[in-house]
């Protein structure tokens, strides 16, 4: 029997979790979940499913109707009920509160992202005539206002591949840890910093989908399209040399094709890279909290500095909108248009 890969296995796990969470909200949600099913990821439809469970759990607790009912029997008319100013109150709510003796807080993209999955929840209804309005339309989007892209400069990307690889910084019993890991961390972040892609993608890599040949990996987008993306000589050196290393190694079943390995011969988890990045940049800088993303940013922002191709690194970075691209690059933007400025010369100077 064919290994399934990984991907498919996430996409089964994730119905399952789905599955699991519609049994505590009311049974007509089932049908949103049904009909949004073609445009939308397994991991899209756990985060709608979990806004909107927060959603009801808010109802039941602070709305004196729903209060009076379980969440699981609340009729699809319930939402026809609801008024913009409800759904506002909702959102401050969502600042501040307390569920199960644990605090729970959200900020402006929290909030943002949790009306911005009441407004489809509610379109699809409304749309279907379920419903008769649409209240969640009418509330604004909360203002974003907008961070500094966190990255890695130049120095820093040659002082943390310099770290993976030698250990250096790390303790003692770091050390003997790296002695086991240090050429499969080097090929992942070497492959990260030299690719740009994302933490899921790394470790959803089977041996078979890395083409030397042609110097190109396959990957899966999220939202499940299967690209090609290519990759340097550095890259390849890095991944040549843990390639070796790795074909000697009898892996788990489950993970027989995986390219990479946790110290169980299993395929490493996404949380298990997120920690390596952490260990490696936390002796390379102690001012910037870097994650597998920022490295992400750290290639985006390399490649748009050499090419000065938006189109180009949108497309490089799996980017449906390219203006995704433009604001998370647009600080480098103005660093190209400020360096005009030194070109052209009016007159000669004495």
């Amino acid at each position: 029997m064919k290994e399934k890969a990984y991907y498919e296995n996430v996409n089964v796990k994730n119905e399952v979790k789905l599955r699991k969470m519609l049994e505590t909200l009311p049974p007509f949600c089932k049908q949103f979940f049904i009909g949004i099913e073609p445009t939308t990821s397994s991991r899209t439809r756990i985060a709608y499913a979990y806004d909107i469970g927060c959603f009801f759990e808010y109802l039941h607790t602070n709305n004196p109707v729903c209060a009076k009912m379980e969440i699981k029997e609340f009729p699809l008319r319930i939402l026809d009920e609801i008024t913009p100013m409800d759904i506002e109150e909702y959102l401050s709510y969502l600042k501040y509160y307390e569920k199960n003796g644990e605090e729970h807080t959200n900020e402006e993209r929290g909030i943002k992202r949790k009306l911005a999955s009441l407004r489809t929840f509610y379109r699809y209804f409304y749309k279907n005539e379920l419903i008769q309005n649409d209240p969640a339309i009418k509330v604004d989007m909360p203002k974003i206002h907008e961070k500094n892209i966190v990255r890695l400069d130049v120095d820093e990307v040659a002082n943390l591949l310099d770290e993976v690889e030698s250990g250096e910084n790390l303790t003692e019993r770091q050390r003997h840890y790296h002695e086991k890991t240090k050429t499969r961390d080097l090929a992942m972040m070497t492959l990260l910093l030299g690719t740009g892609i994302r933490v899921s993608e790394c470790v959803g890599l089977d041996m078979e989908d890395v083409d030397f040949k042609n110097n190109g990996i396959k990957i899966h987008r999220k939202g499940g399209a299967e690209v090609i993306v290519y990759f340097g000589e550095e890259v390849r050196n890095a991944l040549l040399e843990y390639m070796v290393e790795r074909q000697k190694i009898t892996a788990e079943d489950g993970s027989i094709n995986a390219l990479f390995l946790s110290l169980q011969n299993k395929r490493i988890s996404v949380r298990s890279v997120e920690n390596l990045v952490k260990k490696y940049s936390k002796l390379v800088t102690s001012l910037k909290h870097i994650t597998p993303h920022k490295l992400r940013s750290t290639y985006g922002t390399s490649l748009y500095r050499e090419t000065g191709d938006i189109y180009l690194v949108a497309d490089v970075l799996g980017h449906k909108d390219v203006n995704t691209t433009r604001k998370h690059y647009a600080a480098i933007d103005d660093d190209r248009r400020r360096s005009a400025a030194k070109y052209v010369k009016l007159r000669e100077i004495d």
